[in-house]
């Protein structure tokens, strides 16, 4: 934007309380109403690895179409996170389609749900060639739910393997929860194996999450942020006005974070993310979070994890909430429903249709047994 239309646009925020939600949406679309100009990249280093990486960085999960990736890439963004299982690894494919001509300029991270040297041996080599290219910048160990899995000495043998033949670089973990326990357990690792990891983590994370964030930024590990919207999900709460920004804006204020890796599916999306480097977390953008958060606090599950305590069959609380999330929040019926597939059924919420009562309880008062019910209905 320029000059006159972020004035234009924070003299709407200062009169927001007369104009209301419409009055401001509209002020910010006629600020917004001339071409779209792609801002200069925002670098950070990503902990030991030494690569800078713009601070909106590319989260490829769901994108289907590789020409979104291409406008991305001629246009900055520079580090892409995939992932073997992601599509049935068809969207490692759209990743290597994205990344023709371009694989010199851009850092590529994917990921690695298995545990033994065979697996991991074969799942890398089959990235490598759904990718295109001869090696990754990041192998992460994927969706670590407790410290043990990133110290298994077959898996670290594995990865050691891998990073001598030249196939990886840096080695990551990923978490969506019981992210305090697995970030500090790759801080207090003896071998500092681990250089990165990729944490959800958004304005409605607890206050453990940043400060285990801040521990390993300052071990120089490299933390990228994933989950960073909250679930995205469609609420009038707000109106017309969009909260994509205000939470990235949030997240990327934390200077212990390298960078977000919020997914885009089009290029609405990317114009719409790849807009806030530059840009600073104001008062507007925290009103508009209190809106949103007080509108999905009724269902946004944090994934701490902590209801799994409190249930008798060690039902997968949090992660079939997450499953939810891809339903409701990022509206993906396919990849919610993949994703619940590769929770056993002894663990999924059929397991609760035993039960009379349910006994388990969310420390943010969610209702697990109409979450559950939510989850066989739309998921099963």
């Amino acid at each position: 934007m320029k000059r006159r239309d972020f004035l234009k646009v924070g003299m709407a925020g200062t009169a927001s309380a007369l104009l209301g939600w419409e009055g401001l949406a509209d002020a910010m679309q006629s600020a917004s109403s001339e071409s779209f100009v792609f801002p200069a990249p925002v670098y950070r280093t990503l902990g030991r690895t030494g690569m800078k990486i713009t601070i909106v960085s590319f989260g490829a999960m769901e994108t289907m179409e590789a020409e979104v990736m291409r406008v991305a890439f001629d246009h900055g963004i520079n580090y892409v996170d995939t992932a073997r299982g992601y599509m049935g690894g068809k969207n490692e494919e759209t990743v290597a389609k994205a990344l023709k001509g371009k694989r010199d300029k851009v850092y590529v991270a994917t990921k690695t749900k298995e545990k033994s040297k065979e697996t991991i041996f074969n799942d890398v080599e089959a990235s490598l060639r759904a990718l295109e290219t001869d090696y990754v910048d990041v192998i992460q160990l994927h969706n670590l739910t407790s410290k043990d899995r990133a110290f298994i000495p077959e898996t670290r043998e594995a990865l050691i393997k891998l990073k001598e033949q030249g196939k990886v670089r840096f080695f990551g973990v990923t978490t969506h929860m019981n992210q305090v326990e697995v970030l500090n357990a790759v801080v207090d690792d003896r071998d500092k194996f681990f250089d990165m990891a990729l944490v959800g983590y958004n304005f409605m994370s607890p206050a453990g999450v940043a400060e285990a964030i801040a521990r390993a930024a300052q071990a120089n590990i490299g933390i990228i942020a994933m989950k960073t919207q909250a679930g995205g999900y469609a609420t009038d709460a707000l109106g017309p006005i969009s909260p994509h920004q205000a939470a990235l804006k949030w997240v990327l204020q934390n200077r212990h974070i390298t960078a977000a890796i919020p997914g885009m599916t089009d290029l609405a999306e990317l114009r719409e993310d790849i807009a806030v480097m530059g840009m600073k977390f104001g008062y507007m953008d925290k009103l508009i979070l209190k809106h949103y958060g007080a509108a999905v606090r009724p269902y946004y599950c944090h994934l701490c994890g902590k209801c799994e305590t409190t249930c008798p069959k060690s039902v997968r609380i949090s992660e079939i909430n997450r499953c939810l999330m891809y339903a409701e929040g990022y509206e993906n019926s396919e990849l919610a429903r993949i994703s619940y597939g590769e929770i056993p059924a002894s663990l999924s919420a059929a397991a609760c249709l035993n039960c009379s009562d349910c006994v388990a309880r969310c420390v943010n008062g969610l209702s697990i047994s109409e979450k559950m019910e939510r989850a066989r209905r739309l998921l099963a």
